[in-house]
This record gives structure tokens, C-alpha cells and sequence, in this order.
């Protein structure tokens, strides 16, 4: 595995790539990689014979009271996992390699769907988010892009800015990787203090109860998301939403919709949370 820290190096290597007929694969990560990341790498390598991950801490998604210098920084055992899982390529610039003219000079944005849920909570990050992700896909130019369904809002987002601006990428994912008592895999996990941890899979669990509610026929979805946004508040959590919403387009659903998705961000101590579970229903 080669760990490349400049656009110009990355460009030639991809080209050669493509030049001997492989298929290129890009994994867009933030470093600090667990088995949640590991398994996009394992996607990738099905579906591409030239596997890129990036790692690289964007400051322009990050609030200013989110914490971008305490983002957690594993450089070293993240090029030991991916030297394990074959990966050609780790791209992990400097923050003037992506930025040379500045933060906030030239946006991407999506707008409408990333005023909502974690948009609303979060101004500016998906921004941040999508402005990150079409310069890594102009840099590398991949035939596909790997994401975690985890961070559903951000899968929905990136769909539609690649549609509308032409990107000839496919996008996959993959379902939330989970620990043992279902709790979703993420960075943020190791900030929650024992106390916490033993509580956070309760996010995992209310949005099972109203699946399997909804699965057996209920369809008063407000009523639903009213009352799983009590049940974490009562349990201990902070709420900032339960939303149920169309899995396609994240708009608010009716009785009649099918294809849904069931949406929670809940915080624990200083720890935001978010998990999401989809649906299928008989129309």
C-alpha cells in the first residue's frame, strides 16, 4: 500500500491504474478506522480491483463547538489495517492540499434535504460534507464510492448531489455494522463513559420496537415517533429527533408510504449518537 499525500500523485497513480484496465474504488473516510470502515473496504474490493481509502479530518463539517481538534487521529494503525485488507492506495493530504485558497472559497451544496434532521442541528456540515466529497471525487475519479448506511442523511445527500451533478460514479452502501448488543459502530462510541455506553444500544432497541410496530400494522407514524422520543428521553437521553420518513427522498411520509426509514440523534453526556433502521411495508 502506498500512502500518498499530494492530488498530483494520487492522479497519476489512479491513472495508471485505469491505463491497465482495473476499476477504481474510493472509500471516503475521516481516519480513526474500525470494523464499520473495514467493511466498505470490503465492498469496494468486490466490485474494484484498484482500492483508494482517504483519510482525511475536514474541517469544514465540524461546528464550532464539535470538537475538529479533538477528533481522534490513528494514522499509523489505520495504514496497519489497510496494508492488511490490500488497499492500493491511502490518501491522506494536508488540510493545504484540499484547501489551497482557504476554507469556505468554492461550496457544493445540497440544499433542502440538508436543512433537516442532523442539518438542522448540525448548519453547515453537510456543506461541509458535500463540498469535501466532490473534491475528492474530481481528484480521484473513481467508477464507484463506498458508504456506510449508517450515516443514512449523508448516503441520501451524496446520491442526490451525484445525480444532479453528473458524476459518472456509482454510489454503494452498506447495511450499519453493529456491535454485539446492537449499538451502531462509530468513532464517537469511544467518548462514552461506561455508565453511558451501557445505555446507548437503548437508541438501537427503541428503533426496533417501532419497526416491528409498524411491520405488525400501526401506521400512526407521529404517534409513533412522539412516543420513542419520550421513551429515550425518560431512559436518559437527550432527544433531538425520532423521525419516521420516506427512505428515498427524507420527506415527511404519509400512511400510504412504503419504503421508509426510521431516524434517531440522541446525545449521551457530551456524545452525539445517531442511528437509523429502513422498511419495507406492504402497500
Amino acid at each position: 500500500m502506498e500512502v500518498v499525500k499530494t492530488i498530483k500523485q494520487t492522479r497519476t497513480m489512479v491513472g495508471e491504474a485505469k491505463k491497465a484496465g482495473k476499476k477504481v474504488a474510493l472509500v471516503p473516510t475521516m481516519g480513526n478506522l474500525h470494523d464499520g470502515h473495514l467493511a466498505l473496504i470490503d465492498e469496494a474490493k468486490k466490485y474494484a480491483d484498484f482500492v483508494i481509502c482517504s483519510s482525511f479530518v475536514n474541517p469544514t463539517q465540524f461546528g464550532p463547538q464539535e470538537g475538529f481538534d479533538k477528533y481522534p487521529r490513528t494514522s499509523l494503525q489505520d495504514q496497519q489495517k489497510l496494508t492488511f485488507k490490500s488497499v492500493a492506495i491511502l490518501f491522506s493530504p494536508p488540510e493545504y492540499e484540499m484547501y489551497p485558497f482557504g476554507r469556505n472559497q468554492t461550496i457544493v451544496e445540497v440544499p433542502h434535504i440538508t436543512k433537516t434532521l442532523c442539518g438542522a442541528a448540525r448548519p453547515g456540515h453537510f456543506k461541509g460534507v458535500t463540498t469535501v466529497v466532490s473534491k475528492l471525487f474530481n481528484i480521484v475519479q473513481p467508477d464507484i464510492a463506498v458508504f456506510g448506511e449508517k450515516d443514512f442523511q449523508q448516503l441520501v445527500v451524496i446520491k442526490k448531489m451525484v445525480r444532479e451533478l453528473f458524476y459518472p460514479i456509482d454510489i454503494l452502501s452498506i447495511p450499519t455494522v453493529r456491535e454485539a448488543d446492537g449499538l451502531a459502530i462509530s468513532s464517537r462510541n469511544s467518548f462514552l463513559n461506561k455508565t453511558d455506553r451501557t445505555l446507548a444500544p437503548q437508541l438501537y432497541a427503541t428503533l426496533s420496537s417501532v419497526k416491528y410496530k409498524m411491520l405488525a400494522g400501526e401506521r400512526q407514524f407521529t404517534k409513533l415517533a412522539e412516543e420513542a422520543h419520550k421513551r429515550l428521553t425518560d431512559k436518559g437521553f437527550t432527544t433531538d429527533y425520532f423521525e419516521i420518513r420516506d427512505a428515498e427522498t427524507l420527506e415527511r411520509c404519509s400512511e400510504s408510504s412504503t419504503h421508509l426509514v426510521l431516524l434517531g440523534a440522541v446525545t449521551l453526556g457530551n456524545t452525539r449518537l445517531i442511528d437509523n433502521i429502513s422498511l419495507t411495508l406492504k402497500s
